[in-house]
């Protein structure tokens, strides 16, 4: 059964089916020795298929890993600034991965982590209605008036956030602990939303994403999700 060039890249675990799309375009992809520069273009799979005259690795079935990034580190392959990145400092014997979103450098937690790049964009659609909870320590005054603005999505430089879902925490002095619930996590969106109502996130970590937890992981931890569990909780959401 034919499928899109670019999914079947992203399924190789090079990279997610939206930068294979932008690989296509760059004219670095052929196939049976032709350059194919259009998105449409279709695959069997048993075809010779280079990026940048090297063969794809091999479509191996779907795996899926929790990883407790720690801070410090950014997300992404390659930093032109030569930064500590997640997938330099992943435990050996992990296959090549990408991530299912992102935390940024000083952000800390739960990052899915999988070697098929179709999953990896599928679960990151806020149309599958999985939410992301996180622990969020913040500096200033904290007030129910504050938490309630949010309640209900708010717009800030131009940028329109969801619901969002906030429950309190200890407080020390003038730090709070906040449980912090978004069904999208759109960029840096809790640390933006906490200065719109003027508090200052201290740390930030994300407790879950769906139905995947941090749980007892350890800073710099990886752990595979069984592939019974993955079936479970992908449901209809993806076909592995």
């Amino acid at each position: 059964m034919s499928e899109r060039l670019a999914k079947f890249i992203a399924r190789s675990g090079v990279c997610s089916r939206r930068a294979a799309e932008e690989l296509i375009a760059q004219k670095r992809i052929t196939v049976n020795g032709e350059t194919v520069d259009s998105p449409a273009f279709n695959v069997e799979g048993n075809e010779k298929i280079l990026l940048d005259g090297e063969k794809l690795p091999a479509v191996e079935s779907t795996r899926l890993w929790l990883y407790y990034k720690p801070t410090g580190l950014l997300t992404t392959h390659k930093d032109t600034s030569n930064r500590p990145t997640v997938f330099d400092n992943l435990p050996a014997g992990l296959p090549r991965v990408i991530s299912v979103g992102r935390l940024d450098l000083n952000s800390e937690g739960l990052l899915l982590l999988t070697n098929n790049g179709e999953l990896s964009r599928t679960l990151e659609l806020p149309q599958n209605g999985w939410s992301r909870r996180y622990k969020v320590k913040v500096h200033g005054r904290v007030s129910q008036a504050k938490i309630d603005s949010l309640a209900d999505g708010v717009t800030v430089d131009g940028v329109a956030y969801g619901p969002v879902k906030i429950l309190l925490g200890e407080t020390q002095g003038t730090n709070t602990w906040l449980t912090i619930t978004l069904q999208e996590g759109k960029n840096r969106e809790i640390r933006r939303l906490m200065k719109y109502i003027g508090l200052e996130v201290a740390r930030l970590i994300r407790l879950s994403y769906g139905p995947f937890q941090l749980g007892s992981l350890k800073k710099g931890e990886v752990r595979e999700v069984p592939q019974k569990v993955l079936k479970e909780q992908l449901g209809d959401k993806f076909r592995l």
